[in-house]
C-alpha cells in the first residue's frame, strides 16, 4: 500500500501546485514582455525561471485567490538588495511589448527609472480594467498618451513624468473618476490643458511642469476640491489666472511660474490657504494685492520677473508668518516697510525694482 499511497501523494501535491501557479497564458505574457527589454547589469530577469510565475518570480504578484498575475514592479532605484549588491542603480533598454496586455488582471504597472527604455506606452493599456496605477517615469518613452485612457476607471495614479511623451492630452483622460495623483512632468506635451478637467473629482495633485503646455487655465480647475499640489511651471501657458483658484478649500502649493501669464494677481490668491505660490518669470501687472493679515501664512511667495507696480504692501507686516519673498526685477517703488518679514530677507529679494528704498536697500 505505501508505494500507491506515495504515488497518490505525489499526485496531490502537484495537482495543489498546479492550482495555486500562475496560468500558462501569465507566464508565457511575462516571457513576451521580459523578451522587448534588455537589463544587462543587476540579473533582474534571472528569477524568472520555471512554470510558477507567482512565486520568486522578481517584481511580480499575483492575486492570492486567483493567482492571476496583478503587480509588475520594476522600479531601477531602489534600496532592494540586488542593487546595493551592485553598488549601481539600475538600467534597462528595450520597449514595453503590447504583450503586457494579455495580463488582464493587473492592477499595478510599475516599470520606472530605467532610463533607456524607449518606444510608446502600448495603446492597448486602455483595455486593462483592473488598472490602478500606471507608473512609467523616468525612461525614454516617447509617442502620446493613449487617446482612450479614459476608459480606465479604477486608475488612481498616472505617473509618466520624465520621458519624452508628445502630443496633447488626451480629452479622455478627464474621465479617470478615481484618479488621484497625475504626474507629466519633463515630457513634450504641448496643447492645451482640456477644458472639462474639473471633471477630476478625486485629484490631489496635477503636475504638468516642464512641457509646451498652452492656452488659458481651466476656471473648472477650481471644482476639484480636494486638489492640493497645483504645479503648472515651465510651459506656454496664457491668460489670466483664474481668481476661484483662490477659493479652493485645500490647495497649498500653486506653482505657476516661468509663463506667459498676463493681468492681475486675483487678491484671492492672498488670503488662501495656499502656502507655498510661484507666480514669477511671467507678465504680471498691477499691484501687489494688501490683503495679508493674522491668518497669512506664507512659506514662500515668489512674484519676482513681472510688470509689478506700486508699492509693497504694507498688510505684510501683520502676516503671521512669511517665511521667502522675492519681488526682484519688477516696477515696484516706495519704501520697504519695517519689522517681519522684512528684516530676515536679503536685498537680492527687491533688487531690479524703479525705486524700491529702506533696508536691506539703500536708505530713502
Amino acid at each position: 500500500m505505501k508505494p500507491v499511497f506515495t504515488i497518490i501523494s505525489a499526485l496531490l501535491l502537484a495537482v495543489i501546485a498546479t492550482v495555486n501557479s500562475c496560468p500558462p497564458s501569465d507566464r508565457a505574457a511575462l516571457l513576451a514582455f521580459r523578451a522587448a527589454l534588455h537589463e544587462p547589469y543587476l540579473g533582474i530577469f534571472d528569477s524568472w525561471t520555471g512554470t510558477d510565475c507567482c512565486h520568486n518570480w522578481y517584481g511580480v504578484s499575483c492575486d492570492s485567490e486567483s493567482h492571476r498575475v496583478a503587480d509588475i514592479n520594476l522600479r531601477g532605484e531602489s534600496e532592494d538588495p540586488i542593487f546595493e549588491r551592485a553598488h549601481r542603480t539600475g538600467y534597462m533598454t528595450g520597449f514595453i511589448s503590447p504583450e503586457i496586455c494579455k495580463l488582464t488582471r493587473l492592477s499595478s504597472i510599475t516599470i520606472a527609472d530605467w532610463k533607456g527604455i524607449t518606444g510608446e506606452i502600448p495603446k492597448c493599456i486602455s483595455t486593462l480594467s483592473f488598472l490602478r496605477i500606471l507608473d512609467l517615469v523616468g525612461n525614454k518613452i516617447s509617442g502620446e498618451i493613449p487617446y482612450d485612457i479614459g476608459k480606465l476607471n479604477r486608475l488612481t495614479v498616472l505617473n509618466i513624468a520624465d520621458n519624452q511623451i508628445s502630443g496633447r492630452i488626451p480629452a479622455s483622460l478627464t474621465s479617470l473618476s478615481s484618479l488621484m495623483h497625475l504626474d507629466l512632468r519633463n515630457n513634450k506635451i504641448s496643447g492645451p490643458i482640456p477644458r472639462r478637467i474639473g471633471r477630476l473629482g478625486m485629484l490631489s495633485r496635477a503636475l504638468l511642469s516642464g512641457n509646451q503646455i498652452s492656452g488659458p487655465i481651466p476656471g473648472s480647475i477650481s471644482r476639484i476640491y480636494r486638489l492640493a499640489d497645483l504645479d503648472l511651471s515651465m510651459n506656454k501657458i496664457s491668460g489670466s489666472i483664474p481668481a476661484s483658484l483662490g477659493k479652493m478649500a485645500v490647495l497649498a502649493t500653486l506653482n505657476l511660474d516661468c509663463n506667459k501669464i498676463s493681468g492681475t494677481i486675483p487678491p484671492t490668491l492672498l488670503t488662501s490657504s495656499i502656502g507655498n505660490l510661484n507666480l514669477s518669470r511671467n507678465g504680471l501687472a498691477g499691484k501687489i494685492p494688501d490683503v495679508f493679515g493674522p491668518r497669512s501664512y506664507f512659506t514662500v511667495i515668489d512674484l519676482s520677473y513681472n510688470k509689478l507696480s506700486g508699492s509693497i504692501p504694507r498688510t505684510l507686516t501683520a502676516a503671521f508668518y512669511i517665511g521667502h519673498l522675492d519681488v526682484s526685477y519688477n516696477h515696484l517703488c516706495g519704501r520697504i516697510p519695517a519689522g517681519a518679514p522684512f528684516d530676515h530677507l536679503e536685498a537680492s529679494s527687491f533688487s531690479h525694482n524703479h525705486c524700491l528704498c529702506g533696508k536691506p536697500l539703500r536708505a530713502c
